[in-house]
């Protein structure tokens, strides 16, 4: 459904932000399940077709999955899936992580407030809740988005806006969880994050820091399968 209105003597093309975000959910999921493969070409047309609207909002749900990372756009080719992780940059992903990720716990552990602590336990929450779509592939990519959203709050309390903003532009999170499709990636990063708020929530600076640096040496560890 589209609707119009005029602006300034213009034509101007609204539609309902549902739409938008439903189209890039569809595709989202997609993509952090493998339906849509690593590097695989995006064709605007097949999916407007496939989910019976037109290609003005498949266009803008992939220019947002660009922003994000999840797909690349390229002149006279058009978009296509971000290609998979290589060994080295994962590997270097990971270095990267454990330079800054621990710190920003420890800051975070700082500054923590009730109202802070209350956000991210929120979005734990959000993440234990994630086994509630029926659709395997809807659970697994609604934790990888609250994953993101959970280590982004953390660094956001720790205040370290540099620190936050290089990892975020890396889209750490998405990137690595569509390396392996299983439940086992969940249920212990769901364990060793209760470890993480413990700490938090006692304002305990080193705990908080060695929390998160077992957590992101262990979510290295156990998502290594993927590339034997």
């Amino acid at each position: 459904m589209e609707l119009a209105t005029q602006r300034e003597g213009r034509q101007v093309s609204l539609r309902p932000v549902s739409m938008v975000d439903g189209v890039y959910d569809n595709i989202y999921e997609r993509l952090m399940s493998l339906e849509i493969a690593p590097g695989a070409r995006i064709a605007i047309d097949v999916l407007a077709r496939d989910l019976d609207i037109s290609q003005t909002p498949v266009r803008e749900a992939l220019s947002r999955l660009e922003r994000e990372g999840l797909v690349r756009k390229a002149h006279l080719i058009g978009y296509s899936a971000a290609p998979q992780l290589t060994r080295k940059q994962f590997d270097d992903l990971y270095e990267f992580r454990l330079l800054l990720e621990p710190e920003g716990a420890k800051l975070a552990a700082r500054n923590m407030t009730s109202e802070a602590m209350a956000a991210i336990e929120a979005i734990a929450a959000d993440m234990e809740n994630s086994g509630t779509p029926v659709d395997r592939n809807s659970r697994y990519s609604r934790f990888a988005r609250a994953d993101a959203q959970f280590h982004d709050a953390i660094l956001r309390v720790g205040g370290n806006n540099v620190m936050r903003q290089a990892l975020s532009g890396q889209h750490v999170h998405l990137h690595l969880f569509r390396l392996m499709f299983h439940a086992r990636v969940t249920a212990e990063a769901l364990e060793e994050h209760e470890r993480l708020l413990v700490a938090l929530r006692n304002r305990d600076p080193d705990a908080a820091a060695q929390a998160m640096r077992d957590h992101i040496q262990r979510s290295h560890d156990r998502l290594l399968a993927a590339f034997e």
